[in-house]
């Protein structure tokens, strides 16, 4: 197996959810998964696993089932809006932890960026 398609294995990517430095031998993996097609669902996936322990502490909660299950949506709605609200710099001091540059993006995006520039200044010269 290559290093290209290394994939960190359960625990590992857990405790990446939670923060934590990959080795460098994944970093290609993780430019992907940080730039790649879907990054922005992957973001919202990897933020809501380290509430999980709370959601569940919150169904332990004495009371009727659909008032635990009332925290439980709360809990994940502010989790929800917090992971997005924050989606940017989450995503770039990730990338920084891992070596790579800040500011990297998506190659198609940047690629399509590009073309919309050259029409652009093709279309209204300085």
């Amino acid at each position: 197996m290559n290093n290209r398609n290394r994939r960190p294995g359960p625990l590992r990517w857990i405790g990446y959810a939670f923060g934590r430095r990959l080795p460098d031998s994944m970093r290609d993996w993780v430019r992907d998964d940080l730039t790649g097609d879907y990054a922005g669902a992957r973001h919202v996936v990897r933020g809501i696993v380290p509430f999980t322990p709370l959601f569940a502490a919150f169904l332990l909660f004495p009371g009727e089932l659909w008032l635990r299950g009332a925290m439980v949506l709360l809990a994940l709605l502010l989790a929800l809006f917090y992971t997005v609200a924050f989606m940017p710099m989450n995503r770039a001091h990730r990338l920084a932890k891992h070596g790579l540059p800040a500011d990297l993006e998506n190659p198609r995006r940047a690629r399509l960026r590009e073309l919309e520039r050259a029409r652009y200044v093709a279309r209204y010269p300085h």
